[in-house]
């Protein structure tokens, strides 16, 4: 059961990546802007838990995003680094968000809209941590 999990998530994986690269993004670079959309300010730590990467990864496309001109990044409280999306981040999201959509929208196309349902409740009832 794991494995086809995986397997399914990775087939999605894929489809994003190749679909996002016609807004100019990965899908580790929207998921991050995503993340900063959801909670501007967010420190480098909190995004890189957002979005499944060590703090070091989330640096790393911080820094590119950034050198995109895809947002901002100003110190905080202490020695944190606050994110925000720049107007031309934001654009980029907004496609990405677009071109999202219509690969979920295939990825699930199978399944009813019951089905669907089912799915993303159990998905979460496993998915809630137990820590």
């Amino acid at each position: 059961m794991g494995r086809a999990v995986k397997q399914a998530l990775y087939r999605h994986h894929r489809a994003l990546d190749r679909a996002l690269t016609g807004v100019g993004a990965t899908l580790a670079q929207w998921d991050a802007l995503r993340a900063i959309a959801r909670d501007p300010g967010s420190s480098a730590r909190a995004l890189a838990e957002e979005t499944f990467q060590s703090e070091q990864a989330f640096g790393t496309l911080a820094n590119r995003l950034a050198a995109r001109g895809l947002i901002d990044r100003a110190s905080g409280h202490g020695r944190t680094i606050e994110h925000r999306l720049t107007a031309t981040g934001a654009q980029v999201l907004a496609a990405g968000n677009r071109v999202a959509d219509e690969v979920l929208a295939d990825s699930f196309a199978d399944l009813s809209a019951a089905e669907r349902t089912t799915l993303l409740n159990l998905l979460l009832r496993v998915g809630i941590s137990t820590e």
